[in-house]
């Protein structure tokens, strides 16, 4: 029996969601479509499981799946597998848009979505036919480099398996006492944020699972000590769609709570509000992203102030927390965003929120702008996390960008913010606050090279500097 083995590298930084270990599916859906052929099958997820190379070097295909922040570690892990003479093959946002940069570590690329390119890379595998029709892939023959056309998009969803996360003995994310799953109802977004490489990788067509097919997978997960996190990068971009799935969750009564990520605009339709608290929803993710009605115009948000406003009201009246998401560093911004969006978060009473750093993410508009610009200051992909300050702003120093992002989850998740949620009884809200100034403290006292060399660079205009940012592979 042939075997292939699944690896998703570990990001080399602490970030926001360090302490909920969730692995994505794509690895575990194209497990499960080796598995169903029948081939033998394995996946690492390095945040929970160390990679174990004398495993991987018995095997006939790595595949390994990164983003750009996991890149250079996916590389030296690639590196390895490849020297012990095992052919790798990767997949994922990142080497979709920095292909070249891939084939450098990799014997084969497959660009967008994986699950057709892949199976029809093992037909011809199994065979030893020619590569060129398989869609999507790249490689190299005679030294160079090959990239053959995209084939379709995967319109119908149900087609694919449910993740069998049996393949890793998966661990599920402990959260607020409940078991934490993935799942993933649909993909692509209608929308076109210049920030964002959703579009990029699965384009702009929404296409979603059908509610029977939905309902099926659920079942087997109607458990109260089971939370659901549903992986759409827009669940509620279709509202017909969504209706129906609410109302047969309700109809079913499942056991589980669920969050997800949705636009604001949502609260335009109430019913739509309502049903998601009564089908289990307890956690909305919203990318609010600005509170800068320039930098949303500029950004392609497609929505205002006002409704980011009235959505937060609408919602939280419905019984559903919100976990904002803002972002810093749209050439509209300064120092007045900063405060503008800490207060607005604060008197808004968001259960958690993010205060991140616009990233340039390869196959995104900002990314070719900023490339275009000059303005790309650090090419170490580890440090793409929306974390680290890599391009240089408009309106910013790069110090005064950095400490922008600590400092507003600093104030957000103050004592006295704290003590405010106690007197009000609001305990899940308090333990977030504890996670979040931990990792605020923590992610300083490992990023105090790097500080210090955004603050060089602020005071020293032409400093050239760089830094190195090892990651080790345990040899044994």
């Amino acid at each position: 029996m042939p075997k292939i083995i699944f690896i998703e590298p570990k990001a080399s930084n602490l970030h926001i969601y360090s302490q909920y270990k969730l692995p994505r599916l794509g690895l575990f859906i194209l497990g499960t479509l080796m598995k169903n052929r029948g081939w033998e099958v394995e996946i690492f997820y390095e945040e929970s499981r160390q990679i174990d190379f004398s495993i991987t070097s018995g095997a006939d295909l790595v595949g390994i799946s990164t983003i750009t922040s996991t890149a250079p570690r996916a590389y030296m892990v690639a590196d390895k597998i490849r020297k012990a003479g095992v052919p790798v093959i990767m997949g994922g946002a990142h080497v979709t848009f920095m292909t070249e940069e891939a084939l450098e570590h990799a014997d084969f690329v497959i660009r967008g979505e994986g699950e057709r390119a892949l199976m029809a890379f093992v037909d011809v595998w199994e065979k030893g036919d020619d590569y060129r029709n398989v869609p999507n892939l790249s490689y190299k023959k005679e030294g160079k480099s090959v990239h053959n056309p995209k084939g379709p998009a995967i319109t119908e969803l149900d087609q694919l398996p449910f993740p069998d996360f049996k393949l890793l003995n998966f661990n599920h994310n402990q959260i607020a006492g409940h078991t934490t799953i993935p799942v993933q109802t649909s993909r692509g977004c209608p929308f076109d944020c210049s920030f964002c490489s959703v579009t990029g990788m699965f384009g702009r067509k929404y296409r979603f699972r059908s509610t029977q097919n939905i309902i099926e997978e659920l079942r087997t997960y109607s458990n109260r000590k089971n939370h659901i996190f549903f992986y759409d990068d827009n669940f509620a971009a279709n509202h017909k769609r969504l209706k129906a799935l609410l109302t047969a969750m309700i109809r079913e009564k499942f056991k589980f709570t669920w969050s997800t990520q949705v636009r604001a605009d949502i609260y335009k339709n109430g019913e739509l509000v309502k049903l998601m608290h009564k089908a289990g929803c307890r956690v909305l993710y919203i990318g609010l992203e600005s509170v800068n009605p320039r930098s949303l115009k500029a950004i392609e948000k497609k929505q205002t102030v006002a409704e980011i406003k009235t959505a937060v009201k609408v919602i939280q009246r419905s019984g559903i927390h919100i976990h904002g998401m803002f972002i810093y560093g749209f050439d509209d911004d300064d120092w007045s965003t900063v405060k503008k969006t800490v207060k607005f978060a604060t008197h808004a009473g968001l259960t958690s929120t993010q205060f991140l750093i616009l990233t340039p993410l390869p196959g995104s508009k900002f990314y070719k702008k900023m490339t275009s610009e000059k303005r790309l200051l650090f090419k170490d992909w580890t440090l793409y996390d929306a974390h680290h300050v890599v391009f240089k702003p408009a309106k910013f120093t790069l110090s005064a960008l950095q400490k922008a992002q600590m400092l507003s989850h600093k104030k957000f998740y103050s004592w006295k913010q704290s003590l405010k949620k106690l007197f009000q009884f609001k305990l899940f809200d308090l333990s977030i606050a504890h996670y979040a100034r931990k990792l605020n403290r923590l992610w300083k006292q490992r990023n105090r090279t790097f500080l210090k060399a955004v603050d060089l660079l602020t005071t020293k205009k032409n400093a050239k500097i760089k830094i190195d940012f090892k990651q080790k592979i345990n040899l044994d």
